[in-house]
């Protein structure tokens, strides 16, 4: 893209854009690991430059992954129980804070083991809401 050209984009509803580039106009939806450009799907992966990362270890590879509040808020649905497989990306539970629903998935593929909450119980940030252990 050239630095004349500026897209037009606006958020329709969470995920899902409205872009508007050289008078064509396109539904953008962004997934785990894939963005949809009107239907057809492209894999991307994130790298957060600021997280930082043990080299050949952590939650991706073995062991427990933990889900953590992100803030303070309300768990409004748990959508999953103890003990269910469950794959990288799937929701796990749904926060309320500050008046928006925010659903928290799951980093990777595996069992859940513990699900510390339920729906209507108030948490604090960094409060461990779930874990999921890798299964083999």
């Amino acid at each position: 893209m050239t630095p004349d050209i500026v897209p037009d984009i606006q958020e329709v509803e969470p995920g899902v854009y409205s872009v508007i580039l050289n008078g064509a106009s396109y539904e953008v939806r962004v997934g785990v690991g894939e963005i949809f450009i009107n239907g057809n799907g492209y894999p991307f992966e994130l790298d957060d430059p600021r997280q930082w990362k043990r080299p050949g270890s952590g939650a991706g590879i073995q062991g427990r992954a933990a889900i953590v509040a992100p803030m303070p808020g309300k768990i409004v649905r748990v959508l999953v129980s103890e003990g269910d497989l469950v794959e990288a990306g799937q929701g796990i539970l749904v926060v309320e804070a500050m008046k928006m629903q925010n659903e928290l998935k799951a980093p990777r593929a595996g069992r859940v083991t513990s699900i510390a909450v339920k729906a209507g119980d108030g948490v604090n940030a960094g409060a461990v809401l779930a874990a999921i252990e890798q299964t083999r």
